[in-house]
């Protein structure tokens, strides 16, 4: 069994509900918007890190790992 995840306005949602519902397809929707602790743990250290100064340039990356 194949899962998809889709992020659909609130027009294409009710379009959406009624085609899978039409065609017998089961679906579960979730409304779930917070992220886990543990990434918005992560997303605070990457934020306090780049007010530090500790991150590295797209253009750094490209001299240190030049694609050819």
């Amino acid at each position: 069994m194949a899962a998809y995840v889709i992020y659909p306005t609130k027009e294409q949602e009710k379009f959406m509900k009624a085609f899978l519902e039409a065609l017998e397809i089961s679906f579960v929707k979730d409304d779930n918007q917070e992220l886990p602790p543990h990434v918005l743990a992560g997303i605070a250290r990457g934020e306090a890190d780049f007010a530090a100064g500790r991150f590295v340039t797209f253009e750094e990356i490209k001299k240190k790992y030049p694609a050819d």
